[in-house]
């Protein structure tokens, strides 16, 4: 299938392109973005989308949420991190089925869709059912068996499961893994050690939640015996690429440190970091000390939604107000913490992440004819710091418009 996207103002993300570009079109042919250029003719059978006076930029990618915790928005409201999973989530969690994390992780695609969000990096359980809801609505989706040492659980146990799933879907281009660990504080160090060992063997990233709060430090000094978590990346974490998601409680001399090693991804999480009282990352000094830092939502259970405008705003926000400098954190800087920071996170920059010839075709389209944007004086920062997911008009996911004129095409 072909589709013409005619007459757009785009934002490709792309470095060989100016930033804002007039009256683009971009021609689609199957999954791959074949052209970029000014009056493209379409052909027989090609359809054509007008996006005059929108915006057509990435999709959004998402580098730490858990699908299927729709299911458990708006629990969390009073509750500490480790008090609220101990208390509400994990009790639940157990008697979940795979027809409840089916239907909650089709929820969240939905709403990502509808939201802008193309691509997602996931962390939860059941993962077939999670992969099945993905399939089903069309959504990019990153996933993992989820390495969490306990009786049932080990390093042995996940690695069997992940080497399943890598095989059961080898040829689906539309999901891909990596080597999930919950925490260094849940988890034993014999099982981090052969969790790692095997995602280095396989050329596979680790996406693992770290130092998210207060009291995890001090479980993680306790449980390894060590100084600083950051001990504990320099030791097991220098081969492989590596997603940290949260990164809250790091001092200046451990961001110093993390620096160092040239695999490191933050995922930033600020509206959970922020409901769950956890603090506010040193993200504005991860940036200057070279760190590649993306965006994520958490799961709905902590990050309420998965509208990636609505982080984006938080992002910024936040680091112009701790560190009361209005020249931090540059709107077009956010939207590529959103886009092609994300898919640098996953391994996926040479596929998704910006709008550019031979690239997959994830793309969205923004109407900005709205009260709260006009008028436009500064596009980026109208996009970071006014639009929203209803904003989003049309989305496309490897090809495929999921979403036209606000109109949900998944069945």
């Amino acid at each position: 299938m072909q589709i013409l996207i005619k007459n757009a103002n785009l934002i490709s993300m792309d470095e060989s392109r100016e930033k804002y570009e007039e009256n683009i079109d971009i021609l689609i042919n199957n999954d791959i973005i074949e052209k970029i250029g000014r009056n493209i003719l379409p052909e027989t059978n090609v359809k054509v989308i007008d996006a005059t006076g929108k915006i057509v930029m990435p999709g959004l990618i998402n580098t730490h949420a858990h699908l299927p915790m729709s299911i458990f928005r708006e629990t969390i409201d009073g509750f500490e991190l480790q008090e609220w999973l101990k208390e509400k989530i994990w009790p639940i969690e157990d008697k979940l089925t795979s027809e409840d994390i089916y239907e909650a992780t089709y929820l969240s695609c939905i709403e990502m869709i509808k939201t802008g969000c193309t691509t997602i990096n996931d962390m939860y359980f059941m993962t077939d059912y999670i992969i099945k809801a993905a399939l089903k609505t069309g959504i990019r989706l990153q996933t993992t068996k989820t390495l969490m040492s306990s009786p049932a659980d080990s390093a042995e146990i996940r690695i069997e499961e992940l080497k399943r799933l890598i095989n059961t879907y080898k040829n689906e281009d539309m999901i891909s893994f990596n080597a999930g660990v919950h925490g260094l504080y849940t988890t034993k160090e014999e099982d981090l050690k052969e969790f790692i060992e095997f995602a280095k063997n396989n050329s596979m990233l680790v996406h693992m939640h770290f130092c998210e709060n207060s009291q995890e430090i001090q479980d993680i000094k306790r449980d390894y015996n060590v100084n600083s978590p950051m001990d504990v990346i320099e030791k097991y974490f220098v081969e492989v690429p590596v997603i940290l998601a949260h990164a809250v409680k790091l001092t200046d001399e451990e961001i110093n440190r993390l620096s160092k090693l040239k695999n490191i991804s933050v995922s930033h999480c600020p509206v959970s970091n922020l409901k769950l009282g956890c603090g506010v990352a040193k993200i504005q000094n991860m940036i200057d000390n070279g760190i590649n830092v993306s965006l994520g939502t958490d799961g709905q259970g902590s990050g309420s939604n998965l509208d990636m405008f609505e982080t984006m705003k938080f992002t910024a926000l936040l680091q112009k107000g701790v560190n009361e400098n209005p020249k931090n954190l540059p709107a077009y800087e956010v939207i590529k913490m959103a886009t092609i920071n994300g898919a640098n996170a996953l391994g996926l920059d040479e596929e998704i992440g910006s709008i550019k010839e031979n690239k997959k075709a994830d793309l969205i389209i923004l109407d900005i004819n709205t009260e709260v944007m006009q008028p436009v004086n500064d596009i980026f920062s109208d996009i970071v710091y006014n639009a929203k997911g209803t904003n989003v008009e049309t989305t496309i996911v490897n090809g495929k418009i999921l979403m036209e004129n606000k109109k949900i095409k998944v069945k």
